[in-house]
């Protein structure tokens, strides 16, 4: 996956919330499934690679990034995919996804 959606967006020292959190849902929001599979560690992986490279602080996007009581709203955030298909999450998605962050940050601290 390439990193530098969140890293070229989302920088310090005072890291914008609106560049930061736009930066996260275009990044994880098309891999939303693989994310908020519970089964697989793809949501740690992906926050562990995230901090690695962007160096963030503990909890940025976790305390940042709220938008409602389900998460980060996917349904909102199109992306044109190379054969131009719009790609967008359900309420449910994104419900599952907020899920996801939240266990993880439930496991780093």
């Amino acid at each position: 996956m390439d990193y530098s959606i969140i890293t070229k967006k989302c920088k310090g020292p005072t890291y914008p919330a609106e560049q930061c959190c736009t930066a996260l849902k275009e990044f994880a929001c098309p891999v939303r499934d693989a994310i908020n599979d519970m089964e697989s560690d793809c949501a740690s992986t992906m926050f562990s690679y995230i901090n690695l490279y962007g160096k963030y602080p503990p909890g940025l996007f976790a305390n940042e990034c709220k938008e409602d009581k389900n998460g980060l709203d996917c349904e909102q955030l199109e992306k044109r995919s190379s054969s131009g298909v719009d790609i967008a999450t359900t309420p449910s998605s994104a419900l599952m996804l907020a899920t996801a962050i939240l266990a993880l940050f439930v496991q780093i601290f």
